[in-house]
């Protein structure tokens, strides 16, 4: 465990060190602060529109959490698809790229203890991140009455997705000394995994109903949308947790095939 924080505290600082992490932070900042004010601008909107045609159903139906904080939390999430393999592309190629990649793999360090502290280390970025989002809900405690469960849950939701995220991103970037690519085919397999429920809908796959109820299930948004809505399932839990160590299982695979070449 002592090696894979020495390896998750070497890469933090190496983002540190560059201007990468505090342009994502500032832009993952203005971005968040903007779907926000969009968000909240709307819902006071509906609610005045509402009492001034006197639609007690309507405002009746109004909940922060759904109509604002939910549909918040779900405009981040795309926002993660996109920034998540910026940050995560340079973990194994930037080593390549580098020469450092064969210093490391000869040194003392374990293959898990590397591949582990590199996810650890794009983990405690995402926890940063998500942290920025909490900010803005954090406010309406405020100022309104949301449901402090569902805004948690849905927290937690947004966290878990980024950690899948950032191992499908080291998966990537262990696959290729481009930095490019290993964005490019990072992105490419987090859209596919978003858009997996579309293409079970549309029937493109084929198979029935079973087809697409695992494609549904193999979905992050799925399980995402569970979690935004307070619901917090051990299936979900297990759907992360399965995610996450099987791109990890294949990140080591990965590195440890380059090892041997």
């Amino acid at each position: 465990m002592k090696h894979v924080v020495t390896v998750a505290s070497r890469e933090l600082q190496g983002l540190f060190v560059s201007p990468v992490a505090y342009g994502v932070l500032s832009l993952f900042a203005v971005l968040a602060g903007f779907f926000f004010i969009l968000g909240v601008a709307w819902f006071s909107d509906v609610v005045v529109r509402a009492q001034q045609f006197q639609a007690f159903d309507v405002l009746a139906d109004l909940n922060l959490n759904d109509r604002l904080i939910g549909e918040f939390y779900g405009s981040m999430s795309v926002v993660l698809l996109f920034l998540i393999p910026g940050i995560t592309m340079g973990l194994f190629a930037a080593e390549k790229v580098q020469g450092t990649h064969e210093l490391l793999l000869t040194s003392p360090l374990t293959i898990w203890d590397i591949v582990l502290g590199k996810f650890l280390a794009g983990a405690l970025f995402v926890l940063l991140l998500v942290a920025v989002v909490g900010f803005y809900p954090g406010l309406l405690f405020f100022y309104g009455d949301p449901e402090l469960g569902k805004t948690l849950s849905g927290l937690l939701g947004l966290l878990l997705v980024g950690w899948i995220y950032v191992a499908i991103g080291a998966f990537a970037s262990s696959l290729t000394r481009s930095q490019v690519l290993a964005f490019l085919i990072s992105f490419v397999l987090l859209l596919c995994l978003l858009l997996l429920p579309a293409i079970s809908e549309l029937g493109v796959a084929g198979g029935g109903a079973s087809v697409g109820a695992i494609l549904s299930y193999l979905s992050t948004n799925t399980h995402f949308e569970e979690l935004v809505r307070g619901l917090v399932t051990t299936s979900d839990l297990v759907y992360f947790a399965v995610m996450i160590g099987t791109f990890l299982v294949l990140t080591k695979t990965a590195v440890e095939t380059a090892r041997w070449r």
